[in-house]
């Protein structure tokens, strides 16, 4: 469940501007340990919690889920080339705007990735055999990937918590090239 105690995410923490060349801001958690993937992989639980909003925490950390239709990515369509989305852990770039599409299912759906950007592991604690999601730099938590819709080409849904991704504006990370997770 949902914890009802945690804080709301303020909309600096989900939407980070990185076209500018002035991004001072030290008053967010988002300048803590952000870039450095190592450091990220070896924090303590404590150091999660003071890094983490409590609903960052809760989805991220403790794998938890929030209420279908409440995350602020559900209904979030940025145009192409205007950014992508990043783990709300460590900022690793985990998808592109273009990826990001309406599967109506009350969370955001994605149907690629960047290489290299996620791992995946068999959850079986449904009762049902669910491919969970992730992150590849700070094993945060991001959801779920469900195979045969057939909602788009790539025949997959990432179903995703907006709580574990925040949207970076700015240019797509250098190099970046997308990948579906599961081929036939």
């Amino acid at each position: 469940m949902f914890p009802s105690s945690a804080k709301p995410l303020p909309e600096k923490n989900t939407i980070i501007d990185m076209s500018s060349t002035n991004n001072n801001s030290n008053d967010s958690k988002d300048s803590k340990d952000s870039k450095d993937n190592t450091e990220n992989k070896r924090k303590t639980e404590v150091e999660w919690k003071d890094s983490l909003t409590d609903a960052e925490y809760y989805g991220l950390r403790q794998k938890g889920t929030e209420p279908a239709g409440t995350g602020q990515h559900n209904s979030f369509y940025p145009k192409p080339n205007e950014g992508y989305f990043a783990c709300s852990g460590c900022l690793n770039p985990i998808y592109s705007a273009e990826s990001k599409f309406n599967s109506g299912c009350g969370w955001p759906a994605f149907d690629k990735c960047y290489k290299g950007s996620i791992k995946t592991d068999v959850d079986d604690s449904l009762g049902v055999r669910r491919i969970e999601i992730l992150c590849n730099s700070c094993d945060g938590h991001l959801g779920h990937i469900f195979e045969g819709e057939r909602f788009t080409s790539t025949n997959e849904r990432h179903c995703v918590n907006s709580i574990s991704i925040k949207f970076v504006k700015g240019k797509e990370p250098e190099g970046s090239k997308e990948e579906e997770v599961i081929t036939a």
